[in-house]
């Protein structure tokens, strides 16, 4: 597997760019850092083009011209599965924090984050609330070296569905936080940072 060209930081389901900072900040990694934005989300102008999660891969594939790796935290690794599904010659590498990776979530106990995001931001796109596909099946056919993240204090992506995905995911390796919670690739970046560069180079 080549060194990625680039790594794409993929924000959650609130689409805050600045999730991913800390971490990227600490990476020893070469290649340059995009902080991928969701259009409507988080300060960042509407997209009348982007209708759904289906729009926001095509964008994200439309900007990466060699082969790269995806960082995607919760929400944006459902669409870093979508993208690495569409185009695995693209993606390098995948790191994936506390995410359902397109599995649904109520078999592992996950407590529902829609309602307190609804709540919380009215306004938002309701791309990510409306979500329900199952990729379960699909994700077996990944042969991407793929690194989970997550917090063994996570009652929105508990450790069982990170065990599932990384039974699921040919050539994932899953690393326990015993304290983080679902913010733990960002409160945790001094412990993440070296795990991501370590995948990065293997």
């Amino acid at each position: 597997m080549h060194a990625p060209a680039n790594l794409f930081f993929l924000p959650g389901a609130l689409g805050r760019t600045e999730f991913w900072h800390p971490a990227a900040y600490l990476l020893t990694c070469p290649a340059p850092k995009v902080h991928m934005s969701w259009p409507g989300f988080s300060g960042i102008p509407p997209d009348p083009a982007i209708k759904g999660i289906d729009d926001l891969v095509t964008r994200l594939l439309a900007k990466i011209d060699r082969p790269s790796a995806l960082i995607a935290q919760s929400m944006g690794g459902v669409v870093a599965m979508h993208a690495a599904l569409r185009r695995p010659e693209l993606i390098t590498h995948l790191v994936l924090s506390a995410t359902s990776g397109g599995m649904p979530m109520e078999a592992f106990g996950a407590e529902d984050w829609r309602p307190a995001v609804l709540a919380g931001h009215p306004g938002l796109p309701d791309w990510f609330i409306r979500y329900r596909s199952d990729l379960t099946r699909e994700l077996s056919a990944l042969r991407i070296p793929t690194l989970l993240l997550w917090g063994g204090a996570d009652p929105i992506s508990p450790v069982q569905a990170g065990r599932r995905l990384a039974s699921v995911l040919p050539q994932a390796e899953l690393h326990i936080i015993p304290d983080g919670g679902h913010d733990v690739a960002c409160a945790f970046a001094s412990q993440v940072a070296p795990l991501i560069d370590r995948h990065l180079a293997a």
